[in-house]
């Protein structure tokens, strides 16, 4: 009996050897582990690019700093769209100046001879007077015929001349009185013709470009009250006989 537990004891023996063999290897490895994380420890406290806890009022900042963010942009956004509106009036601006001075140079270049233009009316007008002024007994006559010739010659050159320098000549006899282009120097009345008619033009007018240099001087038709069309001084422009065209 006492063989068997001496034999007992003896095989246990081994047992506890390994059991405490077990314990220090667990022992060792808790405490490597322990250090190798007290190493991390300290070198993430070191590392400025290691991940740190976010403090209890990191969520309060992070909306403060956006607000701010948003705060800052919408700001930006207002100073870009007053920049743009500024642009945008400064370009129009530069087109609209850019226009007025092209069409003041196409008005220098078409009005330019508007002086010269006024100072060969009369020209015209005498040569047409002197045409006028030829008896018709005479016109016959060989000598006079020359002569009429080269003044119909000399009038058909010169009205060639202003059409082509944009001058145009009003002669409105028969028309509708437009007080924009004529100016009334007699009035009489003439039951066969409507009132504000034109029945004689005593000089005629010259527009240059469409711009009046001088108006016809006409006599018109009166209104005698019979009816048949509107009186002088009515709403109706034709009729209005304005001398100040």
């Amino acid at each position: 009996m006492t063989n068997n537990t001496a034999a007992g004891e003896g095989n246990n023996e081994p047992n506890n050897q390994e059991s405490h063999q077990e314990e220090s290897l667990a022992q060792r490895s808790a405490r490597l582990e322990a250090e190798a994380q007290a190493m991390y420890d300290a070198k993430k406290d070191h590392d400025p690019l290691a991940p740190q806890p976010a403090p209890e009022n990191a969520g309060m900042a992070d909306d403060a700093e956006y607000e701010a963010l948003q705060h800052k942009v919408e700001a930006l956004q207002g100073e870009l769209d007053a920049t743009k509106d500024k642009m945008l009036r400064a370009v129009a601006d530069a087109e609209n100046t850019k226009r007025r001075a092209l069409k003041e140079r196409d008005d220098a270049s078409k009005f330019a001879v508007s002086g010269f233009s006024r100072e060969m009316l009369p020209v015209a007008d005498n040569l047409r007077r002197a045409l006028d002024a030829i008896p018709d007994d005479v016109k016959s006559d060989e000598r006079i015929a020359n002569l009429i010739d080269g003044i119909e010659a000399t009038e058909r050159e010169l009205m060639r001349a202003f059409e082509k320098n944009g001058l145009q000549k009003l002669d409105p006899l028969d028309q509708k009185f437009d007080p924009n282009f004529h100016e009334v120097m007699f009035e009489t009345p003439m039951p066969d013709k409507a009132p504000g008619t034109v029945i004689q033009v005593m000089e005629t007018g010259y527009t240059l470009h469409g711009r009046l240099i001088r108006p016809a001087r006409v006599g018109v038709v009166k209104d005698d009250g019979q009816g048949g069309g509107a009186a002088p001084g009515s709403s109706d422009p034709g009729h209005n006989l304005d001398t100040e065209a």
